[in-house]
């Protein structure tokens, strides 16, 4: 008897989910709730449909029609609506943090307490704030140096950055406002300066397995220019760590993600079982914590999948069996690039509806769609990122000529960041860490 599992969500993330869990070599059928007919999905699944997936009955429902084993939830909105809590009540199995512990993601305020409670180095100066009272003081403190977060998901867009976003006090108290109009709390922190990255870590609720650090670029256009995204394109270095950072910044992610698993463990009582994604950013005094995500990253999800040397039916497996220390996981020594084409007006006022041709890729087991959907028979980009690609190498470069050539290959109203991977752009944020050292 084959392993019966489900996959939440329907983006490029779940689409390397689908193909990570189709190259196991375990007897298993895959099942999708999505909210678009992903065809790279559909074509690895024995069903696909499309559905609420942020209804924990109705995904209850229907993984028991389907025996579910196993759940494996991609985006963040089904962790925050209690998805698994439902799934864990009716007996099945499932990969992604409960609602409490997904706080982690869904509350910025939540997650700074929970480090300052704990120890946990690598929080800033911050406080939270639900009215205007006490602001003004508060900015005066931070002086140019502050970010304004919306207490809650929004998508990635709820961060607003001085200096990138917010040009003045006058500029961050508008925004404040418009959070408090909303019935909205919000953290102001602290600003760092430095290099973020990526650190994912797989979890049972005892033991953490660390993946290959990534560094994602947020801004839409070149050289990190243009309002934040989802997040344009990533890549990882053959070491599994990324050129600009050192051995001590390395452990020190890896020890933050430990105590913070460690932390919610103890807060409330049952263990974190899913990813952990630590967004990090080294500076001159250390690495600090950015944010934690409750999932994959996507497009990290997209570089890590893709050198996996290990079972990854068998890691989620044994992830909610609290066996993860009986498995050793392995990733292949390669660099990775992955680049989204985007519609043209992303992220503010994107094309929608618009077809895209991908007749022209040499090497579609490399590519991953993510905002589309068949209208007629047509490929049409949905509004959001489009497709993306991943290309492997034995360096950063050569992984990034690959996928160079194959993204600009996608025909239609769509856009990429060519510089992801590139030398310039590396050998700057090499020249910025050494400047800041």
């Amino acid at each position: 008897m084959g392993l019966n599992i489900l996959i939440i969500g329907s983006g490029a993330r779940e689409h390397a989910i689908a193909r990570a869990l189709d190259a196991s070599s375990k007897e298993k059928y895959i099942f999708c709730i999505a909210s678009n007919l992903n065809p790279g999905i559909v074509e690895l699944c024995d069903e696909l449909i499309i559905g609420d997936f942020n209804d924990p009955s109705f995904v209850v429902a229907y993984a028991n029609e389907i025996n579910a084993d196993l759940v494996i939830i991609g985006p963040e909105n089904p962790l925050d609506r209690g998805i698994s809590d439902a799934l864990w009540d009716a007996n099945i199995r499932v990969v992604g943090p409960k609602k409490d512990l997904a706080q982690i993601e869904s509350s910025k305020a939540f997650t700074r307490d929970l480090l300052s409670k704990y120890n946990i180095s690598g929080g800033p100066k911050y406080k939270t704030f639900s009215s205007i009272i006490g602001v003004s003081e508060f900015l005066s403190e931070l002086g140019k140096d502050y970010v304004v977060k919306f207490d809650g998901l929004a998508g990635g867009k709820g961060v607003k950055v001085s200096g990138d976003h917010l040009h003045s006090h006058r500029d961050a108290l508008d925004y404040c406002s418009e959070i408090i109009t909303n019935k909205g709390t919000f953290v102001i922190e602290q600003k760092f300066v430095g290099e973020e990255f990526s650190l994912m870590s797989f979890c049972d609720g005892e033991t953490l397995k660390h993946m290959p650090i990534v560094q994602d670029h947020k801004r839409a256009f070149e050289n990190d220019t243009g309002p934040n995204t989802g997040g344009m394109g990533t890549y990882s270095d053959a070491n599994h760590s990324l050129p600009f950072l050192n051995e001590s910044d390395v452990n020190e992610a890896k020890s933050i993600n430990l105590k913070t698993a460690k932390a919610l463990k103890e807060e409330f009582n049952e263990g974190y079982v899913g990813i952990l994604y630590g967004g990090f950013i080294a500076t001159k005094n250390g690495v600090k914590l950015i944010e934690y995500n409750a999932r994959f990253g996507d497009p990290e999800a997209m570089n890590v999948l893709s050198i996996l040397d290990s079972d990854f039916l068998e890691i989620c497996d044994l992830m909610t069996k609290k066996k993860l220390k009986d498995i050793n996981i392995k990733f292949k020594k390669k660099a990775t690039v992955c680049k989204y084409a985007v519609p043209i007006g992303y992220p503010e006022e994107p094309v929608k509806n618009k077809p895209i041709n991908l007749n022209k890729i040499e090497n579609p087991d490399n590519l991953y769609y993510a905002s589309v959907d068949i209208k007629n028979d047509i490929l049409v980009e949905s509004g959001s990122r489009t497709v993306a690609y991943v290309g492997t190498g034995s360096t950063i470069f050569s992984a990034e000529k690959i996928v160079e050539r194959e993204i600009s290959k996608v025909e239609g109203p769509l856009f990429h960041r060519s510089d992801i991977g590139k030398k310039e752009l590396i050998n700057k944020k090499i020249d910025h860490m050494k400047s800041i050292r």
